[in-house]
């Protein structure tokens, strides 16, 4: 079952379904993620909510370098077969349409 709870980031309230028994960990990592808000906040002066998350996003990640840098390198994505399928099959018929499009031009 989950729990509702209310999270206060950055001076707004977030109501957050989380698994039961999780609900001091979700709570520590808003309070940490509220501290970078404000910490972006007090550096930047005035942002945008996106800005605010974007900005702490970045301190809490450079953190996380620092302490190990092997977190800053991406781990590989594997891309999902089915749509590069799709995404091969839509430039074949864009190819084709714009074949056609280039025919007609020439002929009229």
């Amino acid at each position: 079952m989950a729990a509702l709870i209310d999270l206060n980031i950055a001076g707004r309230v977030y109501p957050v379904a989380c698994r039961e028994g999780k609900e001091e960990n979700l709570q520590a990592a808003a309070r940490l993620v509220d501290s970078k808000c404000r910490e972006a906040i007090a550096g930047l002066g005035t942002l945008s909510e996106s800005r605010q998350f974007m900005f702490a996003a970045l301190l809490l990640a450079d953190q996380l370098i620092e302490k190990n840098p092997a977190a800053a390198q991406p781990a590989p994505v594997e891309p999902d077969t089915r749509l590069v399928e799709r995404a091969e099959a839509l430039a074949l018929s864009l190819e084709s349409l714009a074949a056609t499009l280039e025919g007609e031009a020439i002929n009229a």
